[in-house]
């Protein structure tokens, strides 16, 4: 493998991890929180976002209708707080029945792993 180019199951993870970060950053603004908090949030979780990625999301967010925000000032430089708006509500819980949806679909898939016997969830 060329030097300095990553293996690819790492950009896969990446594509896989990046594929749900919306959700899990939505997951966590119902009520206000700054970036860093939230950032924090998730990483307590094990969903890590860096910053590169989760400020332009915070404002794409906030772009489409989806965030609320206001800058506060309290005990430190300002900070701008985000939360759900009304239509982020909405869609974060259309969003949820579908990853449900999904999680059930590729727990099948795995399970059935093509070859059209269940495999047990234990089994390797």
């Amino acid at each position: 493998m060329p030097p300095n180019k990553p293996p690819p199951d790492d950009k896969l993870e990446h594509e896989l991890r990046r594929g749900v970060i919306v959700l899990a950053a939505l997951s966590q603004l119902g009520t206000w929180q700054y970036g860093y908090s939230l950032r924090q949030s998730l990483a307590s979780r094990g969903m890590e976002i860096e910053e590169g990625t989760l400020y332009p999301l915070l404002r794409r967010l906030e772009t489409q209708g989806l965030l609320l925000s206001e800058w506060r000032i309290e005990d430190g430089p300002p900070r701008r707080y985000y939360k759900l708006s009304p239509d982020g509500r909405a869609l974060y819980a259309r969003l949820v029945g579908n990853w449900n949806g999904l999680v059930d679909i590729v727990a099948e898939l795995i399970a059935d792993d093509g070859t059209g016997t269940k495999r047990r969830k234990d089994s390797k």
